[in-house]
């Protein structure tokens, strides 16, 4: 697929570091990028922002890895927005790390740009060394990972999207994440450590379907000092199976969990800044609750043609 990366990235400019239309292979395997709704696509409408803003306050972030790349668009935003040089890629499939490598060398105006790290395999693990001298480290570690477990590890490695489920984990997990569907999540920040340069930080984009105080325990659990960077909205993807996986995990007594009509949201996110968002998160949720949708409640208001949307957490972990 063709993408024009000025308006994909929403640059003021034609692009630096990239090509000015980006040329994607998507494998079976990853997840589309919704170009033609972008208040749907994750990279788009909240990575983006968010590295953005990060470069504006911290600086370049030379040392940048993705962890479930998918087709690497996030790592190309990177390399733009963030001025990444090195570049550190995983994902569950090979097909998927392979396509993603492609991605990011070909769309590249100098190759020679980036040194690329790239694995296929579980969080960080296929980035590991054996020899410290040669262990990658990275200013900051990015993480946009799937939510919802799915109790048949075969399943989640024949489906198309596999990585929209998280498959059976031997980690031990405080029961408060587990319930509200952030272990993957709590294990990539335990996983991040060794990973981090002194000053790196990791940043976990995550929908918001849950109450905000418990992203700020999951760091704190984690052994982070972590702060809500940003917060957002976007259309809910594939309403069907996301929210009716968080209906049939509520059924079973985790959550509870809630999305909203996508025209409520873009109301009250229409006068907030990305730069005081992370600040005034609660108070926005406190001006949203009136509005929730439990899970059933989206599914059936989704159902007869209304858009349904879910808040984003953009959180900025440092270790502690």
């Amino acid at each position: 697929m063709q993408i024009d990366t000025a308006r994909y990235l929403k640059l003021d400019a034609a692009p630096v570091r990239l090509k000015d239309t980006l040329d994607i292979l998507v494998t079976e395997h990853a997840f589309l990028p919704s170009v033609d709704e972008m208040l749907s696509d994750w990279v788009a409408t909240i990575a983006t922002p968010a590295f953005k803003l990060l470069r504006q306050q911290k600086g370049v972030q030379a040392g940048f890895c993705s962890i479930g790349t998918g087709t690497g668009l996030d790592a190309l935003a990177a390399i733009e927005t963030l001025g990444a040089a090195r570049v550190g890629i995983t994902d569950v499939h090979a097909d998927v790390v392979d396509a993603a490598a492609g991605n990011i060398r070909k769309n590249l105006k100098n190759p020679d740009d980036i040194v690329l790290d790239a694995g296929f395999g579980d969080l960080l693990e296929p980035l590991r060394h054996s020899d410290s001298d040669a262990q990658p480290h990275y200013d900051l570690i990015y993480e946009n990972l799937p939510n919802i477990p799915i109790d048949d590890a075969g399943k989640a490695a024949a489906a198309r999207k596999s990585s929209g489920h998280i498959p059976p984990r031997t980690e031990a997990v405080p029961e408060r994440l587990r319930r509200n569907l952030l272990a993957l999540h709590y294990v990539a920040l335990l996983k991040a450590k060794p990973f981090l340069t002194p000053d790196g930080a990791v940043l976990s984009l995550v929908g918001g379907r849950i109450p905000l105080d418990v992203f700020q325990e999951m760091g704190r659990l984690a052994g982070y000092r972590s702060e809500i960077f940003t917060y957002g909205w976007k259309i809910q993807t594939d309403p069907e199976e996301i929210i009716g996986g968080h209906l049939r995990q509520q059924e079973e007594g985790f959550g509870p969990y809630h999305f909203y009509r996508a025209d409520r949201l873009a109301t009250a996110f229409s006068g907030v800044s990305l730069e005081t968002s992370g600040r005034d998160a609660h108070a926005i949720e406190r001006l949203l609750a009136p509005d929730e949708l439990s899970p059933e409640e989206a599914l059936s208001t989704w159902k007869k043609g209304e858009v349904i949307g879910h808040t984003v957490v953009a959180l900025r972990s440092t270790p502690v």
